[in-house]
């Protein structure tokens, strides 16, 4: 049973790394990267002396020093968070001080609040500690997966077997600790990684039909589900959950979808939700079936939650009652709250003085994606920098984001001073010259070692060395965050997401939908900017793009004229940014009709 109705997603690399020490004990869930192991054994380290935890380092020269490594990190953050746990139950007992202030972090609907505010006033010790006790739990110490970054990996010059790539040895250290949570996956489909899960018997029911490990997949439309879903279910894997994250406007990295919008897709889910749970219990049971393992005898629940975007109180409840979702994840504006996250003041600072002008989509990401990202950042900063003395590129360190071949048998990183000096002798070679040349060589040199630049800000936040990782900060915030103005507590943002206080200082900031709406639009201008000749085949995936849009805006006309949740101001300002967003989909359109007879004349 959940005490909140919000989580805090993964955020970055080490941003929420130790998110769960901070928060799990008041029952908030949140999720831990995964990605850097160097960084998780110093985080380990770090708190095992803060808590008096013995400590031996897990040198890479250790078989398997990895997935060892995860798992010992993980185990330290169960044990710190359940003997944290155990301690503010003992407080809120015993200190009616300490009781009242963790009933005003709770939502008004609360079960606990409410069975609590009831009998607060005569309550003894014992009763507090029976209703505390009942009604309590942790917050889910999640851990994330980005599937994407499945590097090989060699020793002693032999490359070793798969379960020893980047993202194999994370499952793996996930699946040997001792946390009874749920793995995020995210970033597309790794079919090798999912045949890789079926190794592990927690991903199994038991007995009772329950897990001590989850499965949630993270995913941009219904279709996407349904397809990954089911090939988890042929293996006797039950996705637990599925957390649909809007395909821009959110942070990190943004896998666009091909137009279809946040409102439409979780429709598309709420009304086939009993009908995706059926079809998947039975492939799923035929599979347990075969490997002779437990069948429930109904179907586990599947959990549906969203992210990205969301900034008010008014579109919290308005996803949660109209979508039937289970949460909605919070992710952007909680990295002003250094009490939930780990991040150092200056980025805080950048962040809360940055307006919509300055959030954008950019190509500073290696993993070849766009990346959210924030003007400023000075990780950017420093690779423009190198760049302009004659030394592109950034010496490639930890080497978790090696994707490219185009000059190298081994996989080697776009943001490395190796790629990028053979990037620009190839681009030389070309004999392109003004503009041309320059936005070639603007691309190349656009790419920033994320790497140490996502783990610095963690590092500075706990007075930690950053001497191997450099000074620069990457971010890599929502552009939600644009309409918070400053640091605040815990508290204040858990008031501001219950409606009980409001941290939003932009007069006129856009409903959810309807800045992902212009962000998709802006997407398309951007790429139609960039191609100036497309063929056929690019110019139908624009047609399919735009009446996927168009589709959006119709249903968002419905949205706002008749459906309950918003009040009337928010309804009359959406309308008319759709109204538009209309405008601008119809001119780009006709620049479409444009384009085809002009290819159509060519061809002709």
């Amino acid at each position: 049973m959940q005490l909140h109705s919000f989580h805090i997603p993964v955020m970055g690399i080490g941003y929420t790394i130790d998110t769960p020490i901070k928060v799990a004990h008041l029952g908030i869930a949140s999720a831990i990267s995964l990605v850097d192991d160097i960084l998780v054994e110093r985080m380990r380290e770090f708190y095992s002396t803060k808590h008096d935890l013995p400590f031996s380092a897990i040198n890479n020269k250790i078989e398997d020093f990895r997935a060892k490594r995860i798992t010992a990190y993980l185990d330290t953050v169960n044990i710190i968070v359940n003997q944290k746990y155990q301690d503010f139950k003992l407080a809120l007992t015993e200190k009616r001080n300490e009781l009242n202030r963790f009933l005003s972090l709770l939502p008004d609907t609360s079960e606990l609040k409410l069975k609590l505010n009831q009998i607060i006033e005569s309550a003894s010790t014992v009763q507090v500690k029976e209703i505390i006790d009942k009604y309590l739990h942790p917050g889910s110490i999640d851990v994330n997966i980005m599937t994407k970054l499945d590097k090989e990996n060699y020793r002693d010059g032999e490359k070793l077997p798969s379960e020893f790539n980047d993202a194999h040895a994370a499952l793996r250290g996930f699946a040997n600790s001792t946390l009874k949570s749920s793995v995020v996956l995210s970033a597309g489909m790794n079919a090798r990684l999912y045949t890789y899960l079926e190794q592990f018997e927690d991903f199994y029911p038991n007995a009772e039909g329950g897990f001590n490990k989850k499965i949630i997949l993270k995913v941009s439309d219904y279709r996407s589900a349904i397809v990954q879903g089911k090939i988890f279910a042929k293996k006797g894997l039950w996705i637990s959950e599925f957390r649909v994250e809007s395909g821009l406007n959110c942070g990190g990295h943004a896998f666009a979808t091909q137009g279809y919008l946040m409102g439409p897709i979780l429709e598309e889910f709420s009304n086939n939700r009993e009908m995706l749970v059926h079809e998947l219990f039975d492939l799923y049971s035929k599979a347990l079936t075969a490997k002779n393992k437990h069948v429930p005898k109904s179907a586990p629940a599947i959990r549906l939650t969203a992210q990205g975007g969301v900034g008010t109180a008014e579109e919290h409840n308005f996803l949660m009652n109209k979508y039937k979702l289970d949460s909605v994840g919070w992710g952007s504006p909680f990295m002003l709250v250094p009490e939930a996250v780990s991040i150092d003041k200056a980025t805080i600072d950048l962040l809360a003085n940055g307006g919509e002008e300055d959030y954008f989509l950019s190509h500073v990401s290696p993993v070849g994606v766009r990346f959210n990202n924030i003007k400023g950042a000075s990780a950017d900063l420093e690779q423009q920098q190198r760049a302009k003395a004659g030394k592109p590129g950034a010496p490639c360190t930890k080497q978790f984001v090696l994707l490219n071949t185009e000059f190298t048998e081994r996989p080697i990183c776009t943001a490395s001073s190796r790629y990028q000096k053979l990037k620009i002798e190839e681009l030389n070679n070309k004999g392109l010259s003004g503009d041309a040349y320059n936005k070639a060589y603007q691309r190349i040199i656009d790419k920033s070692c994320i790497c140490n630049g996502l783990d610095v800000a963690t590092l500075k936040s706990h007075g930690m060395d950053t001497s191997k990782e450099g000074e620069g900060v990457s971010v890599c915030p929502g552009p939600n965050l644009a309409y918070f103005s400053r640091e605040a507590s815990l508290k204040e943002m858990i008031d501001h997401i219950c409606g009980r206080a409001n941290l939003i200082t932009h007069p006129d900031r856009p409903n959810l939908f309807i800045k992902e709406l212009s962000m998709y639009l802006d997407y398309i201008e951007e790429e139609m900017t960039g191609l100036t000749s497309p063929d056929a085949k690019q110019l139908k995936s624009w047609d399919e793009y735009l009446k996927n849009l168009q589709n959006g805006m119709n249903y968002y006309d419905s949205i706002f004229t008749l459906e309950q949740g918003f009040d009337d101001t928010t309804k009359a300002r959406s309308i008319k940014k759709l109204n538009d967003c209309k405008q601008r989909h119809e001119q780009i359109l006709n620049e479409v009709g444009t384009r085809k007879s002009v290819l159509e004349t060519k061809n002709a």
